[in-house]
C-alpha cells in the first residue's frame, strides 16, 4: 500500500479566482450562443480532423481548464444536433430556455439525488408534479414521477397497468402463462413496443389496431378486436390512446377510448409525450377532451415546454397501484421520523431509480418565470405556424400534403409529376438531404402509405412564418435543380 501521497489533494480548483473567470467567460459565451443561434449553421459535417480528436485514448495526466474549455470551443460547439435552431422541424424537440438552463447548472451546483428525503429538492419535484396533475385536470390525490423522457414514462405507467391488471400478485410470482394483451394503434410509438417486450409479455401482446384517414385508431376495430381476444381466452387489460402521433401528430378519440375502458374495465393509459402538455393551449385543450380520464399520462417536458433535456413526467391516478408497483424499502433506505431520512412517498418507490439527478428545478424555475399561460401560446402559435406552412403547401403546384396536419406536424412532398413513385421518393429524400447539408433547415422525414415524405415538427418559439417561406422556397428551388 503506497501512503506516498498529496493528502490535500482535491478536485476542487487550485485557483478558485481563475476558475471563477473562467465560468464567467463560459456564461457569456453561452448567451451569445443561444442569443445568436440564427447567425451559425443550423447544422455541419465533421471534418475528419474533427473526428480524429474523438479517437484520442485516455487523459492520464491533468490539463489546464481553459485549454479544455478552448477544444470544446473548436470541436463540440461548431457541430451541433442543431435543436435549438428555430429551423429544426426533424425529431420532435424543444429549443430550452435560458431559464431552464440557469435550473439546470444549479441542479449541479447542488447536485442533490432525488430518490428521496427531507431536502428542498424534492418538495421542488413533489410541487412541479402536481403542477403537471393541474395541466392535464388529474386528481391531487395521483402520484407522478420526473423521468427522462416519454420512454421512461410510458414504461413506468404500462408497468402499474400490468400489475394492477394481471389478476394476480406479478411482483412476488412472475409472469404464469402469458395471456395479457395491451392495444394500441398502428401509429404507436416504438417505446410502447419496447415497454411491452421488456415486461416480458413479448411484442405478441400488444395488438396494434388499424387507423382510419386521419391517423386516429379505428374504434371500431378496437372494440372486436378486443372482443376476439377475450373469446380465445386472453386478458386484455390495457389500451394505449397516443395524444399527438410521432407520424403525423394525430389524437386518438381519447373519449371513445375512455368509454371502452370502462366498460370493459381496461387500464387507460396515454403516450402524451407529444400533446398532453398541449392541455395549456385554448385551441388543442378540446381535442384532448377525455385525457383527463385516462389512469395515467405520459409526458415529454423536453418537447412542447422547452425544457433542456432531460426531463419527462408520468402521472397516475391511483397512486397506491403506483407504489405498490414499484416501493422497496431494504434496511439501508428505512425512513426516519426526523432528519434527513424522513418524510413520506420517496420519489425511489415510484420507479426504477434510486440515483434521480434534480429534473424538476429546470421545470420550476421556467414555469415560474414565464408561467403556464405563456407556454400555451407557444404552442397555439406552432400550431397556427403549422397551418400556415400547410397554406402555402396547398397554393403551389408542385408540392403536397401528404397527411391532414396533425396539431403542429405537416408532412408532405415536392411533386413535378411524370415520375414513378420510386422516383418521387428518392427526389423527395435528396431534397431533404440537400436541405440540411447546405444548412438551410432541418425538417424530418417519414413515410406514409409508401410515400416518402418531408415531416416538419413544429416545436420552436423561436420560429416565425419567414422560416416557412423559405423553406417552401428552398425545397421547390432544389426539387427544379436535381430532378
Amino acid at each position: 500500500m503506497n501512503n506516498h501521497f498529496d493528502t490535500s489533494e482535491t478536485l476542487d480548483p487550485h485557483d478558485w479566482e481563475q476558475s471563477k473567470a473562467l465560468m464567467h467567460k463560459m456564461v457569456e459565451d453561452a448567451f451569445d450562443y443561444v442569443q445568436h443561434v440564427r447567425d451559425r449553421k443550423i447544422w455541419q459535417d465533421m471534418p475528419e480532423e474533427i473526428l480524429n480528436t474523438f479517437k484520442t485514448g485516455l487523459p492520464k495526466q491533468p490539463s489546464d481548464a481553459a485549454s479544455v474549455y478552448k477544444e470544446l470551443q473548436n470541436t463540440v460547439l461548431p457541430y451541433p444536433m442543431g435543436n435549438i435552431h428555430p429551423r429544426f422541424w426533424a425529431w420532435y424537440m424543444g429549443n430550452g430556455t435560458i431559464s431552464g438552463i440557469m435550473g439546470d447548472f444549479w441542479a449541479s451546483v447542488l447536485n442533490p439525488n432525488l430518490g428521496g428525503g427531507n431536502h428542498a429538492a424534492h418538495k421542488v419535484e413533489e410541487q412541479v408534479v402536481n403542477w403537471i396533475k393541474e395541466i392535464i385536470e388529474f386528481p391531487a390525490t395521483a402520484s407522478g414521477l420526473l423521468v427522462s423522457g416519454g420512454s421512461m414514462a410510458n414504461y413506468v405507467g404500462l408497468t402499474v397497468a400490468r400489475n394492477v391488471n394481471a389478476g394476480y400478485d406479478i411482483r412476488s410470482e412472475g409472469l404464469k402463462e402469458n395471456n395479457l394483451v395491451y392495444y394500441a394503434s398502428t401509429e404507436i410509438h416504438s417505446c410502447n413496443t419496447k415497454a411491452v417486450e421488456l415486461l416480458g409479455l413479448g411484442t405478441k401482446s400488444l395488438k396494434k389496431i388499424e387507423v382510419n384517414a386521419d391517423y386516429t385508431i379505428n374504434i371500431d376495430a378496437l372494440k372486436k378486436q378486443i372482443e376476439i381476444d377475450k373469446s380465445k381466452g386472453l386478458r386484455p387489460i390495457c389500451v394505449i390512446g397516443t395524444s399527438g402521433t410521432v407520424n403525423t401528430g394525430a389524437v386518438d378519440n381519447l373519449e371513445a377510448i375512455a368509454d371502452i375502458c370502462q366498460q370493459e374495465q381496461l387500464w387507460f393509459h396515454v403516450d402524451g409525450a407529444i400533446g398532453a402538455i398541449a392541455m395549456l393551449s385554448n385551441t388543442i385543450k378540446p381535442k384532448l377532451k377525455g385525457i383527463e380520464r385516462a389512469n395515467s399520462v405520459a409526458l415529454d417536458l423536453h418537447k412542447w415546454l422547452h425544457m433542456p433535456f432531460e426531463a419527462g413526467c408520468i402521472v397516475i391516478k391511483d397512486s397506491n397501484a403506483h407504489k405498490n408497483t414499484f416501493s422497496l424499502i431494504p434496511e439501508y433506505l428505512a425512513k426516519n421520523t426526523r432528519g434527513l431520512a424522513s418524510g413520506e412517498n420517496w420519489f425511489s418507490e415510484f420507479g426504477l431509480q434510486l440515483s434521480r439527478r434534480f429534473r424538476a428545478l429546470k421545470v420550476w424555475m421556467s414555469l415560474k418565470e414565464h408561467g403556464s399561460e405563456r407556454f400555451g401560446r407557444m404552442i397555439t402559435k406552432n400550431v397556427n405556424q403549422a397551418y400556415y406552412l400547410g397554406e402555402l403547401i396547398k397554393k403551389n403546384e408542385f408540392l403536397e400534403l401528404i397527411a391532414p396536419i396533425g396539431m403542429d406536424i405537416v408532412c408532405f412532398r415536392y411533386n413535378p409529376g411524370g415520375l414513378t413513385p420510386e422516383d418521387l421518393n428518392a427526389l423527395n429524400k435528396e431534397i431533404k438531404l440537400q436541405l440540411e447539408e447546405r444548412a438551410i433547415a432541418l425538417p424530418g422525414y417519414t413515410t406514409l402509405n409508401d410515400m416518402y415524405c418531408i415531416r416538419c415538427a413544429i416545436s420552436s418559439h423561436r420560429v416565425t412564418n419567414a422560416d416557412f417561406d423559405e423553406l417552401v422556397y428552398s425545397v421547390l428551388s432544389i426539387g427544379k435543380e436535381i430532378q
